[in-house]
């Protein structure tokens, strides 16, 4: 009980400026529990003046149970429809919002190990199972109280029977607490493995031409499969607690209506009952040990569904689970592009090194270029400036301050990167850029197309820069993807630019281009390249040779052919393969 008032202070912080829609929910709640107290009186009223010939008095109740009636089904329209969809709507919203900005502050670490299908299951299923619970339990709970003035009544007619039903409705609702109980401990086991179902369903639709063109449409599906059928497996054990338990209490409530039958026969034999007041009375037991009892178990069913909601919604917003990013609180008014590693170390594993104190300092304007085998450390050094983990030990300085000291706005405000493959967003390629720069201009965005050398293959689109490009950017080749990031980094304008093997898919033609416009940034950005390439980067201000996490040397393109052997090699190759 305490959890479930804790967790409802929680969501309700999130729900509060709606609070007007949620107090006229509660009025309709109360305005339905008393006209759920009082209908059950007026029918009995109603029975005994049918069984008794007093026409006029049974003709004058039912019109008042008519009126009542009908308000009642107007408020419900008009009132707890209206605010109760109103306050659910906005309040998921609010909540999801909130989540969605927790999740992108996750840190990387985290995020590489845990599945997509997680993330979007939360932000989805249980945000609205938190918002939605308010609803769903005021209008049980309406429904409950409303039935118990149908206990009130067996009260006020005869007090043997309220016994009687005050002791099978407790009976019942032991038995329903007890199946939600363990139908509980199965649900958060099912709902860890539909996880690991949406997360492979996310990946087959993203994957999708990748599974094909690898023919692994088999595998992929009998890994699928194998989820769906343990996801299967939990279900079917939850629905055989629900079975299990419907039967004793369906069973149980089979045997004491005919226990209520003996109990009213004995009472009209004693002449404690009339007939007619028995028949009333008799008439209760679905109020009282149907409607009652399956609304508890509603009730608790919600209670249950929402704090594990909860628990795992707010083991992302409170930090109990995953860690969060960490960023200082000095903020850089202005960035010029001067940056340094001091002996920093870092693995993505305890076990394994991939940078070993690594040290080196770049100026201002400067164009460096990286070179060096796969997993020598070239994109980790990326991750690190943008701070998308931290070291292990070292110093990362941007204009002499320390990274970690930092806010966020001084760090990736003022880096942009251009990575092998660039995630484009299922928008307009307008939008694409805007995420970037809400303010853009058209000009402005022709500009930046221009420089990225998109705008002819733009002009060409039927909807030109209003074209929606797909998930994943799945009407673009390859080459234009990166145009399209490379596009994006000239609207963002920042001081420092990262490219990631930018350049790698796209045709020599067009790196050539990509390059002419790369040139026009240098000394007014600092601009570092990584690139198998080595066409891409001879033009840089000085090269590095990255090997086993360390620099083997640096120097210009003319100097690195003469001395190093590593360099010459990869020069050599490029040769041999053009």
């Amino acid at each position: 009980m305490q959890e479930t008032f804790t967790n409802l202070k929680k969501v309700y912080k999130f729900g509060r400026k709606y609070r007007k829609n949620l107090i006229m929910l509660f009025c309709s709640t109360i305005s339905g529990t008393i006209i759920g107290i009082i209908i059950p009186l007026l029918v009995a009223q109603q029975i005994v003046c049918l069984t008794s010939n007093i026409w006029e008095q049974a003709i004058g109740v039912s019109l008042i149970i008519f009126i009542i009636q009908a308000y009642k089904a107007f408020a419900k329209m008009f009132f707890h429809r209206r605010n109760s969809q109103y306050f659910v709507k906005n309040t998921t919203k609010d909540i999801q919002i909130v989540l969605g900005k927790e999740i992108l502050k996750i840190n990387q670490h985290d995020m590489d190990h845990n599945s997509s299908g997680m993330f979007i299951h939360r932000m989805t299923n249980d945000t609205e199972k938190m918002s939605s619970f308010f609803l769903d339990a005021l209008s049980n709970l309406r429904n409950f109280l409303s039935n118990i003035g149908a206990l009130f009544a067996t009260l006020i007619i005869n007090r043997q029977v309220f016994v009687y039903y005050l002791f099978v409705s407790i009976i019942l609702t032991i038995l329903h607490i007890i199946k939600t109980k363990k139908f509980g401990e199965k649900d958060i086991e099912y709902r860890d493995k539909t996880e690991n179902v949406s997360s492979l369903i996310s990946e087959l639709v993203r994957g999708i031409r990748d599974i094909k063109m690898l023919n692994a449409q088999s595998s992929f599906f009998t890994t699928l499969e194998e989820n769906i059928e343990i996801q299967n497996k939990k279900r079917f054990e939850m629905s055989n607690i629900n079975t299990k338990y419907e039967y004793i209490i369906d069973t149980l409530r089979a045997l004491f209506e005919l226990g209520l039958i003996l109990l009213l026969i004995l009472l009209i034999n004693n002449k404690s009952l009339s007939v007619a007041m028995a028949l009333a009375l008799f008439n209760y037991r679905t109020g009282i040990m149907t409607t009652i009892i399956e609304k508890v178990s509603v009730l608790l069913e919600l209670t249950k569904n929402f704090n594990i909601s909860c628990d795992r919604v707010f083991s992302i917003l409170e930090n109990k689970t995953f860690t969060k990013e960490s960023f200082g609180k000095k903020h850089l008014e202005k960035v010029e592009g001067n940056f340094e590693f001091k002996n920093v170390t870092f693995g993505y594993d305890e076990d394994r090194k991939v940078l070993d104190d690594l040290s080196f300092k770049i100026n201002a304007g400067e164009m460096i270029g990286f070179v060096g085998k796969s997993g020598a450390g070239k994109t980790t050094i990326f991750n690190l400036i943008c701070k998308m983990y931290s070291t292990k030990s070292g110093e990362i300085l941007i204009e002499n301050e320390k990274i970690d000291e930092l806010d966020e706005d001084s760090i990736r405000g003022n880096i942009t990167i251009i990575s092998q493959n660039p995630y484009i967003f299922n928008l307009s390629i307008k939008d694409n850029l805007k995420l970037v720069k809400e303010n853009l201009t058209g000009a402005e965005m022709i500009e930046a197309c221009k420089m990225a050398c998109l705008d002819e293959f733009v002009e060409k689109l039927p909807n030109k820069y209003d074209t929606i490009l797909g998930e994943g950017g799945v009407i673009l080749s390859g080459g234009q993807k990166q145009r399209l990031a490379i596009a994006r980094a000239f609207v963002q304008k920042t001081k420092i630019i990262l490219f990631d093997e930018a350049t790698s898919s796209l045709d020599n033609e067009t790196q050539e281009e990509i390059k002419k416009a790369i040139s026009n940034l240098k000394d007014e950005y600092t601009i570092l390249i990584i690139a198998h390439r080595l066409s891409t980067i001879v033009n840089c201000d000085k090269i590095m040779i990255l090997e086993e996490g360390k620099i083997n040397d640096q120097g210009t393109h003319e100097e690195l052919l003469i001395r190093n052997h590593i360099y010459q090699n990869l020069y050599k190759t490029e040769i041999l393969n053009q």
